[in-house]
């Protein structure tokens, strides 16, 4: 077992960890507190990093851990009839379905004036949720071009809505 430099580590990493948990979570604070735990974590584990891959597959694997632990913890709250539940807890769920609407709303807004291939691409690995070998196989081009066109897509797509937040 290697020793790692968890401050190169996060500085390396951290935004890759982040992008992977907020497509899975699609909630930018869920994906920010889960990449500090992923984090977190990884400093703290016992088994640690064996080196059988690369620190960020090993780094993933724990952030998806996290996020599906996350989804059972909300689940068994939401095993709560809903007439049981507090009346704030029904109003920040409401207002919560509320900002999802409204940033999926932005999200096809941006992707509406997006050039091609990267607003296809995007939609195909989002909403088709094709894999990137597929998407490559649709275009004539290699998985590796899906994966980076559809990184670049994602890249554009947060400029363009951090550029509109202010």
């Amino acid at each position: 077992m290697k020793a790692l430099d968890y401050e190169g580590l996060y500085d390396a990493c951290y935004m890759q960890v982040y992008s992977f948990l907020l497509t899975m979570s699609r909630d930018r604070s869920l994906a920010e507190e889960l990449t500090a735990q992923t984090f977190y974590k990884a400093m703290t584990a016992q088994s640690g990093y064996r080196g059988e891959g690369s620190e960020l597959t090993w780094l993933c694997a724990i952030a998806k851990n996290l996020y599906a632990d996350e989804q059972r913890r909300r689940a068994r709250q939401s095993e709560l009839a809903p007439e049981d539940a507090p009346a704030a807890v029904q109003a920040g769920a409401m207002e919560d379905a509320a900002l999802d609407r409204d940033m999926a709303f932005r999200i096809h807004l941006v992707l509406h004036d997006m050039p091609e291939p990267y607003k296809e691409v995007f939609q195909l690995r989002v909403f088709g949720e094709l894999s990137f070998r597929q998407i490559g196989e649709i275009f004539g081009r290699t998985e590796t071009w899906a994966r980076v066109t559809y990184h670049r897509a994602r890249l554009q797509i947060q400029e363009r809505m951090d550029g509109n937040d202010g």
